[in-house]
């Protein structure tokens, strides 16, 4: 079972920086058409959620693959909106939310860390 989650997260993960990479290319391949506009900026989210949906089976954790999530999704939001040819309405609280979110998670893990993992209630 735990070289199955060990190939899957891998494959996952290696899919994910693909899409975060060259997102039109990944396109062309698996939907046989090129990606353009706004269907890059949600595959690189999706290539975002696969890459930490890797990290999150191996080698890390649950919380682990929440952490690289948001704090991905943070950047790459706030890179949104700062560059501004993609920024709706709701884009910088959505990158408030993520940076919050972020913060927790990177203190209940670094809380995990200092208690061996022991500390379940950080949340």
């Amino acid at each position: 079972m735990k070289k199955l989650l060990i190939f899957t997260g891998v494959a996952e993960a290696v899919t994910g920086m693909a899409l975060l990479l060259v997102p039109a290319l990944v396109g062309h391949w698996l939907l046989g058409t090129e990606l353009a506009g706004v269907s890059v900026i949600v595959a690189r989210v999706a290539g975002i959620a696969l890459l930490a949906l890797g990290v999150g089976c191996w080698p890390g954790t649950p919380l682990c693959g929440m952490l690289t999530y948001n704090a991905l999704g943070t950047v790459y939001f706030a890179y949104l909106a700062i560059n501004g040819q993609w920024a709706g309405p709701l884009l910088w609280p959505v990158v408030g939310l993520h940076a919050v979110l972020t913060i927790l998670l990177g203190r209940a893990w670094i809380m995990s860390r200092n208690t061996g993992g022991r500390n379940k209630s950080t949340l």
